[in-house]
C-alpha cells in the first residue's frame, strides 16, 4: 500500500477512491435521514454532475501519467 501512495498517481488514485466513497456514504446517509428529501431529478442530476467531475478527475490522471511517459 505504501508504494502505491509514493506515486503522484497512486496518491491520485487513492484520491479519487475516498472520493467516490464519500459520496455514496453521503448519499447513503440522506437516503436514510430524509428519505423523501430528495426527489429523483435532483438526485439524477447531482449524480450525473458527480460522475462527470470523477470522469474529469481520471482523465486529467491519465494526461499526467501520459505526460511523465513522454518525459522519461
Amino acid at each position: 500500500m505504501r508504494s502505491l501512495l509514493e506515486s503522484d498517481v497512486g496518491f491520485y488514485y487513492a484520491v479519487g477512491a475516498f472520493t467516490i466513497a464519500v459520496f455514496v456514504v453521503g448519499l447513503a446517509v440522506l437516503a436514510v435521514i430524509a428519505p423523501a428529501g430528495i426527489g429523483a431529478r435532483e438526485l439524477g442530476g447531482l449524480v450525473i454532475g458527480f460522475l462527470l467531475f470523477m470522469l474529469v478527475y481520471f482523465v486529467s490522471m491519465t494526461v499526467h501519467r501520459l505526460e511523465e511517459t513522454e518525459d522519461a
